[in-house]
């Protein structure tokens, strides 16, 4: 009867240091040097850091674009305060963003837990409501222009509907239809987020309520959404940051009008820089809105508790 050799200690490190060259023994992959990250921090810093570094001292200058900018001091930002434009911008702003959540949010995290789903014919329907994701901001903008004419537009020919057809003579109106753009692009967005969420969420907890007598309904918001939660928070923080930040939209849909009712601040901005030739007026508002956004995306992250979630699984 033959026993196999059981391999002692000092042979099994004999065996991980062949793997070497110089006797160090075999380790697992470790974590990349900062070498690995230095393209993306200089690509970061170049086109992120040293702009907003330029905005911030444009702001406390006077420039038109022509010769050398001279200093200001604060000029600019208590001009800013003293603007009746400029605090309606900033409001027009905060409506902007509170519609598009608003509207937005429910609308993403229905079609995206469908589309998580085994429907039939559910991957050409998916498909097919991306197509307005694949689009750039301007070419939607001009659809909708064009769709939305009160002249040669569908209004026109449904005024039994739209009133006398023109939905860009009202600020109810025009703000409809920024809003109403602005969910027809983006909604596939987040709809894509929350469907990668959803798929995400253990099919055992589905089962086990399946088993205690839950419906789709109960599910849905005894399931569904709690595990969806800090999905709920990152795309609400991109709501927020993309609604303060809108431009392309109102420029080609409405250019702020009628009148001021729709110039938000990022309108505003363009205005001051390229109208007016106000550059350190328009990095002031550049540098205003920054803050805002920050400050509104912190804390958001405060409030939902989002920064204390520490475990790798979803609503966790």
């Amino acid at each position: 009867m033959t026993i196999a050799a059981v391999p002692t200690v000092d042979s099994a490190e004999k065996s991980a240091r062949r793997g070497r060259p110089g006797g160090r023994p075999v380790t697992g992959v470790g974590r990349p040097g900062l070498a690995w990250a230095a393209p993306a921090a200089v690509f970061f810093g170049l086109f992120a850091l040293v702009p907003l570094l330029l905005v911030v001292v444009l702001s406390f200058t006077r420039w038109n674009g022509l010769g050398s900018p001279e200093f200001a001091g604060l000029d600019n930002w208590s001009r800013l305060l003293d603007d009746p434009v400029m605090v309606k911008s900033l409001w027009l702003s905060l409506v902007f963003t509170v519609l598009g959540v608003v509207v937005q949010t429910p609308l993403s995290i229905l079609l995206g837990v469908w589309a998580a789903g085994r429907q039939r014919n559910r991957a050409v329907l998916s498909a097919v409501y991306f197509v307005p994701l694949l689009l750039s901001i301007t070419a939607v903008s001009v659809l909708w222009r064009a769709v939305l004419d009160p002249n040669f537009g569908v209004p026109s020919q449904a005024k039994w509907l739209f009133g006398d057809g023109n939905l860009f003579g009202t600020q109810v109106g025009a703000i409809g239809v920024l809003v109403f753009v602005g969910t027809w692009q983006f909604t596939p967005l987040h709809t894509l987020i929350y469907q990668g969420a959803a798929r995400a969420v253990p099919g055992v907890l589905y089962e086990a309520a399946r088993i205690d007598g839950a419906g789709t309904v109960r599910q849905f918001f005894h399931i569904t959404l709690p595990q969806l939660r800090n999905t709920v928070v990152t795309s609400m923080i991109l709501m927020v940051v993309g609604g303060l930040t809108t431009f392309d939209t109102v420029l080609i849909l409405t250019q702020g009008g009628p009148g001021t009712d729709t110039t938000n601040s990022a309108y505003y901005m363009y205005q001051k820089a390229f109208k007016s030739f106000d550059f350190g007026g328009a990095s002031a508002i550049a540098l205003l809105l920054v803050l805002v956004a920050t400050l509104v995306s912190l804390v958001m992250v405060r409030l939902t508790g989002y920064d204390r979630m520490r475990s790798t699984m979803e609503g966790v």
